[in-house]
């Protein structure tokens, strides 16, 4: 899901203001991934309970969002964003080497809410779809 963001553009460049209200949760950690080789993936984990907003400030990421069942694709370019939901695998490729994500995170920083290992992620995901 997008999350649509006010883009105001002039002869002076432009200002993307993020109102939290405007937001599907209140914001709790804010951090942005810059200076990844062209081509890198990062990410590669989903999370429990953490909801995320990421958003391209830079470049061209690729955002590969798999549910446990499909995998779909979104490629960001400066100025857009896209909702994470909790229980999602996402991972990110930095398509140019001058790539920079923000990430807005519904969480503080908790490391008990990372499932790194995608074999457990699937695990968890039918578990939750069997009760």
């Amino acid at each position: 899901m997008s999350i649509n963001l006010k883009i105001i553009k002039d002869d002076d460049g432009t200002l993307v203001p993020i109102e939290f209200s405007d937001l599907p949760f209140e914001p709790k950690r804010i951090f942005y991934v810059c200076d990844v080789p062209k081509g890198e993936e990062r990410g590669n984990h989903a999370h429990f309970e953490t909801r995320q907003i990421l958003l391209c400030l830079k470049g061209s990421i690729l955002v590969k969002l798999h549910d446990g069942k499909e995998l779909k694709e979104y490629r960001l370019m400066p100025n857009q964003s896209i909702l994470v939901e909790k229980m999602i695998w996402d991972s990110q490729v930095f398509e140019t080497g001058n790539d920079v994500l923000l990430s807005v995170c519904s969480t503080n920083y908790n490391k008990s809410d990372y499932i790194e290992d995608f074999e457990e992620f699937l695990r968890t995901i039918n578990e939750e779809d069997g009760k």
